[in-house]
């Protein structure tokens, strides 16, 4: 049966700031704990003012200590921003203050626009190419250490920080199958890739200690309300602040509207539409009709669904919704069977 988890961007809505975003996302967390979500996981964004995440490893901390069994991670640290030392040490911190509970969820892409790249990097010298390099350094950090090695991640050496790739190309999705990883695509943004990615990622994959068998996550922005026209309204927060990414004048996010007609262009609107196409919005009743068809799709192992709302009670509600419609999609899938029954969490993972 699929596991379904949350990602948060923590958002910031116009007229607030970062502090109501922290407090609304440790709110959220402990409510996602209650309704039985599996991880809430953080994203790395940076110089985007509707986005407060930008200090993940610091979000995650706070999460953390504000909950007691969900697991926390990121989805994910942008690895050619930072030192592979710098991210062991962070994560081998989390993960001794919280044991068992801690992911490190890796991507390449900067998370932000390329003088934002440059400013975080500096003169690290990396950059995505170096990626799979940097990916194996921070793996060493987290092994045993051996007597002759002189630089350690203390803390990190042996803790064995769960890794997983994130992607929304071919690279990720044949790193990750190459060195045996959990492999989460980006589908919630950028799904143009997703059914290529995957079946790439499930015909080269390679058993290892972390996984035996491939796991696949996907990405789904859900929009649930106790109506259809609701949830419509209420997704129009996220359609604008997308609308202002592509237009390059990203902005905090705003309210909904009555509307989007006449406020994209028809190319606009194709756009975002294209962006958003892994999106369940409506009723629970139409959500997990939306919900069913894109696992029927993906033969997803994992959801980790996503919705940035202006209303905090109106995320909260989605939220909840969505809990509901996820066990009911696996009250069934356990009665009639399903693509998922056989499918294995990777090793040192729990089911929630």
């Amino acid at each position: 049966m699929p596991v379904y988890s949350v990602l948060d961007l923590c958002p910031i809505i116009q007229g607030g700031d970062a502090a109501s975003s922290f407090r609304n996302t440790l709110d959220l967390a402990q409510h996602a704990e209650r309704w039985g979500y599996h991880r809430y996981w953080l994203a790395e964004h940076h110089n985007i003012p509707g986005v407060a995440s930008s200090a993940t490893s610091v979000i995650i901390g706070h999460v953390a200590g504000g909950t007691s069994t969900i697991r926390v991670g990121s989805g994910g640290i942008m690895l050619p921003n930072h030192a592979p030392l710098v991210i062991a040490e962070q994560f081998g911190t989390l993960a001794s203050l919280y044991p068992g509970r801690i992911d490190l969820g890796l991507g390449r892409a900067p998370g932000g626009d390329q003088l934002t790249a440059a400013a975080l990097r500096r003169s690290l010298g990396s950059n995505g190419d170096t990626f799979p390099q940097d990916l194996m350094e921070l793996q060493s950090y987290f092994k045993p250490a051996a007597s002759h090695r002189t630089v350690k991640a203390i803390p990190g050496v042996g803790l064995n920080v769960p890794i997983y790739l994130l992607g929304s190309s071919d690279f990720s999705a044949r790193l990750a199958a190459a060195l045996g990883l959990p492999f989460a695509f980006a589908s919630h943004f950028a799904p143009g890739y997703l059914g290529e990615a995957l079946k790439l990622y499930r015909r080269e994959f390679q058993p290892s200690a972390a996984c035996e068998k491939p796991y696949v996550m996907i990405g789904l922005n859900v929009f649930a309300a106790d109506t259809d026209e609701e949830a419509r309204y209420l997704h129009t927060s996220v359609q604008q602040q997308f609308l202002n990414l592509i237009r390059g004048v990203p902005n905090e996010m705003p309210p909904p509207v009555e509307s989007m007609q006449g406020r994209w262009s028809p190319a606009e609107e194709l756009h975002v539409r294209r962006m958003m196409r892994c999106t369940a919005v409506g009723s629970p009743t139409t959500v997990k009709q939306q919900i069913e068809g894109f696992l029927e799709e993906t033969g997803a192992d994992e959801v980790v669904a996503t919705a940035q709302f202006y209303d905090h009670a109106a995320r909260l509600r989605s939220f909840e919704l969505a809990a509901q419609v996820f066990r009911e999609i696996n009250s069934a899938t356990s009665v009639n069977g399903g693509l998922n029954d056989s499918a294995p969490m990777p090793v040192g993972f729990s089911m929630p």
